[in-house]
Parts: structure tokens; C-alpha cells; sequence
């Protein structure tokens, strides 16, 4: 990657970020709702489960205003929080600054590609819904995999499944159906749940919005590079496991539908060092 899009793409997080914020737990129903929340809970327990000797120290990278890093703090882990919006790690701060005095929590204001920790210092590393905002996720992944301890757990959730980005000349004619038409519905009603409580999404500029630089049709994540990392770093077990994303505050009734007929559109990774 080119350095002045590298550069871009760091500035555009930053504005982004910087924009959104204060409303970030607002607008973003596809991760505040209750079922979404519930998922994550779950999921990090699975992680915590099968690392070996645990020492409870885990590094949350792109962590926000805190949605990973306030769950495993309440699971008694000692948490490095880093994230490169100035404002993020404000409210972060904020909001667990009784883990902070008792020293179970730093947060560090930082790009994560200029961060260093000692070799295996950390039993479990999280992300989620970050990739696709890094420059170049693969070195990232891989420079993090150092920092991962022998028994240790990386946790990357919360990026589009390989399905997300099938053509839809190439789905059936009922999943192009049933995807419309769940997609369609949580738009109005997500705009109907924020009319209602007040909300109004923020505008974001064209040049802020490559911020999800590797959210786009011709170049999205490939997950076959991040596989090949497992196996280049000897990962002793790894796993990419596709599952459906709930999108509105409340409770869509075709969701149900579009989970029975319709491939799954998120996806996340566990693997064990």
C-alpha cells in the first residue's frame, strides 16, 4: 500500500471517530442491541475458556468508547486498551476510571502499528469491527501475534463474512428476496427507532468515510491471508466461524427469515497460539 493512502486512511479514523464519538453507542444498532451484545459475551467467554495458564492480561486494540473492553474488565482481566481517536479514549477513560486509579485498566491513545509490548505478554488479544478500518490489516495481525503468549487466544470479530460479498447474480433468487427485504426493513425501522428517541446520525465527508477502506466490494478482507498467519506463526488451533448479524434496536421479525434463508454476513475468528 502506497504511503499517502496509508496516511489517508489513518486521518480519515481519526476524523471519523472524532465526528461520531459522542453518538457512537447511539447510531451503531448493529452492535448495542441486546442480541449483538449477548453474542459478544458469549464469545469472549469461549475465548477465555481455552487459553492455557491465564494470567487474565489482554490487549484490546481499536477498542472505542470501551464495548469489548468493559466486558473483560467485569471478567477480571487486567486490560490494555489502545485506540487512535483522541475522543474515543476520552469517554473510554471516562467511563472506567475506577479501573483505571486501581490500575486494571491503561488506555493508550495510539495507531496500533506504533505500539510495542514485550514478546507474550498478553494472554488474550481482541478486535472488533476494526480490520477492515487498518491500512494494512495482515502486518497488524501479524505484528500482534508476537505480543501473544504460548497458550494464549486472539479474538477478531465483527467483519464481513466471505458471503457478504457473493454477487447477487450468483445468490438464489429467494436469498435475493429475503436479503432485500430484510435489509430494507432495518432501515426504516432503525430510522423510525431514531426519529423517535431524538437521534440524528452525523454527516461524515466522502474523504472520512475511507476510514472502511476494507469495506468495499473490490477490496474487502481476505480471509485466506489471515488464515495463512495461523499457520505461518504455528497456531495450534484456529477457526473462522460465520453467523448472522442483528441490526435494529428492536427485534425485526424477519430476521428470523433471513437467518434461515440467507447466507451468514459476519464473521469472526478464535484461534489459540
Amino acid at each position: 500500500m502506497i504511503e499517502n493512502l496509508r496516511e489517508r486512511i489513518h486521518k480519515a479514523n481519526i476524523d471519523l471517530h472524532r465526528i461520531e464519538a459522542k453518538y457512537y453507542e447511539f447510531i451503531h444498532s448493529e452492535i448495542y442491541n441486546k442480541r449483538e451484545q449477548r453474542r459478544i459475551k458469549s464469545t469472549l467467554k469461549r475465548a477465555d475458556k481455552i487459553i492455557r495458564d491465564n494470567q487474565k492480561k489482554v490487549l484490546d486494540f481499536g477498542a472505542g468508547t470501551g464495548n469489548l473492553t468493559g466486558k473483560l474488565l467485569h471478567m477480571g482481566y487486567e486490560v490494555t486498551a489502545i485506540d487512535i481517536s483522541a475522543e474515543m479514549c476520552k469517554l473510554l477513560k471516562n467511563k472506567y476510571r475506577h479501573y483505571l486509579k486501581n490500575k486494571k485498566l491503561r488506555a493508550i491513545n495510539s495507531k496500533i502499528e506504533d505500539v510495542s509490548f514485550n514478546k507474550e505478554e498478553f494472554d488474550l488479544i481482541t478486535c472488533y469491527s476494526v480490520l477492515h478500518h487498518l491500512p494494512d490489516y495482515v502486518d497488524v495481525i501479524r505484528k500482534l501475534t508476537f505480543f501473544l503468549k504460548k497458550g494464549g487466544v486472539m479474538y477478531l470479530d465483527h467483519e464481513e463474512s466471505p458471503f457478504f460479498w457473493i454477487e447477487p447474480q450468483n445468490r438464489a433468487r429467494i436469498e435475493k428476496k429475503v436479503s432485500y427485504l430484510y435489509f430494507r426493513s432495518n432501515g426504516l425501522l432503525n430510522l423510525l427507532t431514531n426519529s423517535i428517541i431524538g437521534i440524528n446520525t452525523p454527516y461524515i465527508s466522502a474523504e472520512a468515510r475511507l476510514a472502511d477502506y476494507w469495506d468495499k466490494k473490490d477490496h474487502h478482507l481476505d480471509y485466506s491471508k489471515i488464515e495463512q498467519i495461523f499457520e505461518e506463526e504455528k497456531f495450534s488451533y484456529f477457526t473462522q466461524e460465520n453467523y448472522h448479524l442483528h441490526i435494529t434496536w428492536i427485534a425485526n421479525p424477519f430476521f428470523y427469515l433471513y437467518r434461515y434463508t440467507c447466507k451468514p454476513d459476519m464473521s469472526l475468528w478464535l484461534a489459540k497460539k
